[in-house]
């Protein structure tokens, strides 16, 4: 009895140790979205560049197309844009940003600055499309097939291993 007393607090230390270390070996930066298999969220939004056009979730039926959340005062997005400047210029498919609670002026003078790597800037300045598409921080870049469904989510900002080894094969697949 007295033994058993001792190897039951060494397996649970055992069974804490081998969660432990498992959990040590998860990337924090890969979080599951549910979007993926599953329609976009709808969205009407007015373009960052002219508040009079509105783009909507239907306008991209048809088409498999970047969604890149972004924001001026984003300091990882900075680090982001050449990539995705010279990523867009590839013309693989439509680059669309959503400037995410920003302001207009301050979105408009940061792609003035540093370059439009986007199709169309939607701008969602109280943040709520955003939050649809379960972004919670910035940047964060959705794909999205031709039928309207989420198909791959990254986040934070992307690198040349992301649009080399799964932006890329991700949309000549799609687009295959």
């Amino acid at each position: 009895m007295k033994r058993l007393w001792f190897v039951i607090p060494l397996l649970v230390l055992g069974v804490l140790v081998v969660f432990l270390g498992a959990g040590l070996k998860l990337d924090p930066r890969e979080v599951p979205s549910p979007l993926i298999g599953k329609p976009a969220p709808g969205f009407a939004l007015a373009r960052l560049d002219d508040a009079a056009q509105t783009i909507k979730r239907e306008d991209m039926l048809g088409k498999v197309w970047m969604l890149n959340v972004w924001a001026s005062w984003c300091v990882a997005c900075r680090e982001e844009h050449p990539l995705l400047v010279e990523f867009s210029r590839k013309k693989l498919l439509p680059v669309y940003g959503l400037n995410y609670k920003d302001q207009r002026p301050d979105g408009l003078a940061w792609l003035g600055q540093f370059g439009n790597p986007y199709d169309a800037s939607l701008f969602d300045g109280d943040g709520r499309v955003g939050i649809d598409f379960g972004v919670y921080g910035v940047p964060e870049t959705f794909i999205i097939d031709r039928e309207g469904v989420v198909r791959m989510k990254h986040i934070g900002p992307l690198t040349p291993n992301v649009i080399q080894t799964e932006i890329e094969p991700m949309v000549r697949k799609l687009n295959g």
